[in-house]
């Protein structure tokens, strides 16, 4: 896999994920390649600064090396903390537009919604919205399944 930086057509970067260089030549010529924050096809490789490694000094050093001597959880953490590839980034904006087409926002209420629905005193039904890990925790306890995904900005916003 290649990493490259890109820049659309009116100057928003974001970072992608190729097989190869030529497989981003390929795909950007036939306007696959799309701008997460505008959608514009019109995409080339921004100039980029390159990695270099830390060398034999680095070595076995947990920020060196993100998945050693580290949780598994932390590791996750960390790596999920840099920049999201444009194709996942797309991918959850589509998946956001189907949440809000097909299920009611319930805001701060999602907690106590969800533990409605899960009691019976509710209708059964798609919701979404906010709760705070304590909110959570409280739900995985007492076996109220939910799921939580990176709420990214709407692809035509």
């Amino acid at each position: 896999m290649i990493h490259y930086t890109l820049r659309c057509h009116e100057g928003h970067t974001f970072d992608g994920w190729f097989k190869d260089s030529a497989t981003f030549e390929r795909m950007a010529a036939r306007g696959l390649v799309e701008c997460p924050s505008c959608g514009s096809r019109r995409v080339e490789r921004a100039l980029m600064t390159p990695a270099i490694g830390s060398g034999a000094k680095g070595r076995g050093s947990t920020e060196a090396d993100p998945g050693r001597g580290q949780p598994a959880q932390a590791a996750a953490a960390k790596a999920a903390a840099g920049p999201m590839p444009a194709e996942i980034v797309a991918m959850l904006q589509r998946l956001r537009a189907e949440i809000e087409r097909n299920c009611d926002y319930v805001g701060p209420r999602f907690a106590e919604e969800a533990r409605r629905i899960h009691e019976g005193e509710a209708e059964p039904r798609g919701i979404y919205g906010e709760a705070t890990p304590e909110e959570a925790e409280a739900l995985r306890e007492d076996g109220i399944r939910f799921e939580t995904i990176p709420w990214v900005k709407p692809a035509d916003g």
